[in-house]
């Protein structure tokens, strides 16, 4: 009788372990897998990064897909789309990025001395602070520096109306224009920006539409870290010359400058996954790179992969790197991927991940799956790369 009781209980102790187990299990898979999944019209739903998951079916009328661990234990349940991939030709090529703001972005604010030897900020009395974008002024569009300031200088010491951006809110102010006895004008106490200029890399083309999408990451003010809105800009050729190694702690970067003449096309968008335009009929004509078809995050997997990149100056080449992890639900939306070069020749002319390389479209398995977006300080050879559902989002 005891020896079965011992049995009974020592039975109930396991299931009970492999039910916490089990649970647990369960629960770890929840956490990684996705919320939301887009899936190819007509094939099956998987998640190639776990083939031991597998969906369980839908329920009649919904847009939701029961997932479970082996077909048996129950792990998530999440939202289905179904979707024909996109073809996109890979780019690869570098590009000189100039792009006008929308308004003008104030960089800093200063103290101006008063006829009374006090310092006082007229910016910051009107509620203005760094990153804000100052929009109008005198009921007027503001989209450069100098018109800002002539209107200030014309102000007469009269308030002038301002209309500022400050995260995509609005709101209205008066700016008290003060007479600085140093300078002899009247001063508003606030550097601004109206345009900014760099060099990233092309990451796709529809070439049905001729939009394309570069950079993976959105161009920010160097000062401010602000997101930069966009009023126009241009897309423009550039010579690469060489690249700044990268070293442990220093990042590296393409080395360039743009060309005289020439024009890729107009950038029309500038957000949290890069910067956007269409191509001119001329450029679009002279397009090369492979049109491939865009994978869905479901479809990508850790292990090997390949990078499109132009490090020296000539055409786009291949390179090996390595899909270190997927993250499908990460808080930025543009580092759902730590990724890793491999390929000994790319170590060897950049170290890495270098400034310039952002966008550098990822292939594999013969799809398009996204682009490179941030480089680890600590180690240039690694990096964080963007979806390129998430990319493709934002085409017009």
């Amino acid at each position: 009788m005891q020896l079965r009781q011992k049995i009974s209980k020592t039975s109930a102790v396991l299931l009970s372990a492999l039910l916490v187990g089990a649970f647990g299990t369960a629960g770890h898979y929840s956490r990684l897998l996705p919320e939301q999944i887009t899936a190819v019209s007509g094939e099956q739903l998987k998640i190639a990064e776990y083939p031991e998951i597998s969906c369980c079916g839908y329920p009649v009328g919904s847009d939701r897909a029961a997932l479970s661990l082996f077909g048996v234990l129950p792990v998530k349940s999440v939202q289905v789309s179904r979707s024909e991939p996109l073809m996109l030709v890979a780019s690869g090529r570098p590009f000189g990025i100039k792009l006008l703001m929308k308004g003008v972005m104030v960089t800093e604010l200063g103290d101006v001395e008063d006829k009374n030897g006090e310092s006082v900020c007229p910016a910051a009395e009107a509620g203005i602070e760094t990153g804000d974008v100052v929009c109008l002024a005198g009921g007027e569009e503001i989209s450069s520096n100098s018109r800002l300031q002539s209107i200030i200088a014309e102000s007469g010491g009269e308030g002038i109306p301002l209309r500022v951006s400050r995260g995509g809110d609005e709101f209205d102010t008066v700016l008290q224009p003060v007479w600085s006895e140093r300078s002899g004008c009247w001063r508003g106490g606030m550097w601004v920006r109206d345009s900014i200029a760099g060099i990233g890399t092309m990451t796709f083309v529809n070439k049905a539409t001729g939009e394309f999408a570069g950079l993976g990451h959105p161009v920010c003010d160097c000062d401010t870290g602000e997101i930069v809105p966009v009023s126009s800009g241009e897309a423009v050729p550039v010579d690469i010359t060489g690249a700044k190694k990268g070293e442990r702690g220093i990042p590296g970067e393409l080395l360039g400058t743009f060309t005289r003449n020439g024009c890729y096309g107009t950038l029309n968008r500038n957000n949290s996954c890069g910067v956007y335009g269409r191509l001119s009929p001329e450029a679009l004509s002279e397009l090369d790179g492979e049109e491939l078809p865009m994978a869905y995050p479901s479809e990508i997997t850790t292990g090997e992969a390949e990078m499109i990149a132009s490090v020296s100056g000539g055409a786009p080449e291949r390179y090996s790197v390595h899909i270190e992890r997927i993250d499908y639900n990460s808080g930025d939306e543009t580092k759902n991927m730590v990724i890793r070069m491999t390929d000994s020749r790319l170590i060897e002319t950049t170290g890495g991940i270098v400034q310039g390389m952002s966008g550098s479209p990822l292939i594999q398995n013969g799809k398009l799956i996204g682009a490179v977006t941030h480089v680890f300080v600590a180690d240039p050879t690694r990096g964080y790369a963007v979806f390129a559902e998430n990319m493709a989002k934002s085409l017009a």
